[in-house]
């Protein structure tokens, strides 16, 4: 397919935020070719209520729906729930696991990833969790009653997100990672040590150390961590995921703890996308970027890869953002919190303080903050200007970011 050739069908393989992403901005942008979307779940859904409102049950099914059910009808894109097991890029064949075989003009690779699993003796039991699919979070809710003990393996934003609700639940937890403080590398070492701090004064028990073993006692877990025991009722990894690679692979397309891709989600071949948490950008050097696993990266990378289908421009490079909730409180985190620099600190009276990472030329490049919306979106367009900033106005709470230079 050359580069002013528009495909007329597009099957994307998963169905998250980036693939549903896909099918929303062809519409948008006129295409009237096919369309389908193939996931085992069916009807797409948004992830990031698995472990927050929808694990508490505060969130139905419904709610989960990235689009109402209607829509799929109303724009034409078939909804085909099926695994994928096999792809031909040479011919545009897709095979499914029924044994049904599609050709199509482009794929779409979206399919994200699965989760890691403790790799420890006794790391894959049963009963050890594990949340990535709304039947895990149903699976996990089952089991957070009050008084239930529950050890979470793994600190990020998955683990400490579960353990936020399941506290809440009135569950007995206990959050281990090996990292102090977790997320570090996300946040910056001194958000990241203020969202840690917030799980102890919820009553919830903190312990820095290595897991080693998992085994059964009388029904209950036993886990030795750097020679301590923790005993549980139920047991969450939370140490990540592996990139859904492997149609790819078996494709002969290029991987790298990811699908290697263009900065429009193109693959070596040129009929074959890959976009969400499955992709990873090649830098302009050569070598590969870091995966992104946040929701507005899926947005925008289903935005370019329709745009590529298109053939129409890239949509504009955007400032990285994030977001997360633990504890009643919203983190967010935009730009880079650790790219070389120094941390300017925002002390407010009663809140907690905000962190910005400004760059050796004194432009800004990150900034993470609680429960202060406004305040971040000033920033991320500060970030993408590119104008030096004045630590000093940084650091002062009366200074209004939204009042400085653009």
């Amino acid at each position: 397919m050359s580069a002013h050739t528009v495909a007329r069908s597009v099957t994307v393989l998963g169905g998250g935020l980036a693939g549903l992403t896909v099918a929303r901005e062809l519409r948008a942008g006129g295409y009237d070719g096919a369309v389908r979307i193939v996931d085992p779940e069916g009807v797409p859904y948004d992830r990031p209520p698995l472990s927050k409102a929808y694990l508490e049950g505060g969130v139905t099914v419904e709610k989960l729906h990235l689009v109402p059910e209607a829509w799929y009808t109303e724009y034409g894109v078939e909804l085909i729930a099926a695994q994928a097991v096999r792809l031909d890029p040479g011919t545009g064949s897709v095979r499914l696991a029924d044994g049904r075989d599609m050709v199509t003009d482009a794929v779409v690779l979206a399919t994200g990833g699965t989760p890691r699993r403790l790799p420890v003796p006794g790391g894959d039991l049963p009963g050890v969790h594990t949340l990535r699919t709304r039947a895990d979070a149903d699976r996990l809710r089952d089991v957070l009653r009050p008084g239930t003990r529950i050890a979470i393996v793994g600190a990020g934003l998955i683990g400490a997100e579960v353990a936020s609700t399941a506290v809440g639940r009135g569950a007995e937890v206990t959050l281990i990672d090996t990292v102090d403080p977790p997320l570090a590398a996300a946040v910056g070492p001194e958000m990241a040590r203020v969202l840690h701090a917030m799980h102890p004064a919820a009553g919830i028990r903190v312990l820095t150390g290595a897991l080693t073993a998992i085994t059964l006692r009388q029904g209950a877990y036993v886990l030795r961590v750097d020679g301590e025991e923790v005993l549980a009722d139920a047991v969450l990894s939370a140490v990540g995921i592996r990139a859904g690679t492997e149609l790819a692979r078996g494709a002969g397309l290029a991987t790298d703890n990811g699908v290697l891709v263009d900065p429009q989600q193109r693959t070596g071949n040129p009929s074959v996308y890959a976009a969400g948490d499955c992709a990873r950008r090649v830098l302009p050097h050569g070598g590969p970027g870091p995966r992104t696993e946040h929701w507005e990266a899926a947005l925008h990378q289903g935005q370019s890869v329709a745009a590529a289908i298109l053939g129409q421009p890239a949509p504009a490079p955007q400032v990285p953002w994030f977001w997360s909730e633990r504890h009643g409180s919203r983190l967010e985190c935009v730009g880079a919190m650790n790219a070389e620099g120094r941390t300017v600190v925002r002390e407010r009276d009663g809140q907690p303080p905000v962190f910005f990472r400004l760059g050796p030329d004194s432009t800004l490049l990150g900034c993470a903050a609680l429960d202060s919306p406004r305040l971040v979106r000033a920033a991320r367009r500060m970030i993408q200007s590119q104008r030096p900033t004045a630590a000093e106005a940084l650091a002062d709470p009366a200074v209004d970011l939204r009042g400085l230079p653009r």
